[in-house]
């Protein structure tokens, strides 16, 4: 599947939770080919019954198909949002990347961004990525100026 621009932002799901669970899913199918309320449940380390609840309110947002005792799976519009998801985590994570920033500082801030940023300020971070990626001598002079600082 073709990835989107980063601007091509779909309509906001309920909440960063929400945003959370749907990310974890894509992951689960994507590595495993599905995904259980018990690998939810291990890899955001909270109980089973908390996934269920969350999965029932996406069920009813009609972003995932669920299967008592089966597991679920992504309705168009769920994989449609996974991925725009996926992609800013992996853009911001991308940018932080080129300056050499620790993995755990790197995974909080995206953490804490991922859920606020614009789809138009996405499109920025995703150019500066691209732009910078072509210009590693760039990318040294900015790290030296940060080491200054």
């Amino acid at each position: 599947m073709p990835q989107s621009s980063p601007s091509n932002e779909p309509a906001r799901v309920g909440s960063t939770a929400m945003e959370d669970y749907l990310e974890q899913i894509a992951g689960l199918i994507e590595e495993k080919g599905y995904a259980r309320v018990v690998d939810i449940a291990a890899n955001l380390e909270v109980s089973q019954a908390s996934v269920t609840n969350m999965v029932k309110r996406l069920d009813a947002e009609g972003l995932v198909n669920r299967e008592r005792y089966r597991g679920m799976t992504l309705t168009v519009r769920g994989e449609e949002v996974a991925a725009y998801i996926r992609r800013r985590h992996q853009v911001l994570t991308d940018f932080l990347e080129l300056f050499g920033l620790d993995d755990d500082t790197i995974y909080s801030d995206v953490e804490g961004m991922e859920h606020h940023i614009s789809g138009a300020t996405l499109g920025v971070f995703d150019a500066l990525v691209s732009e910078l990626s072509a210009s590693p001598e760039m990318v040294t002079r900015i790290r030296k100026q940060l080491k200054k600082s």
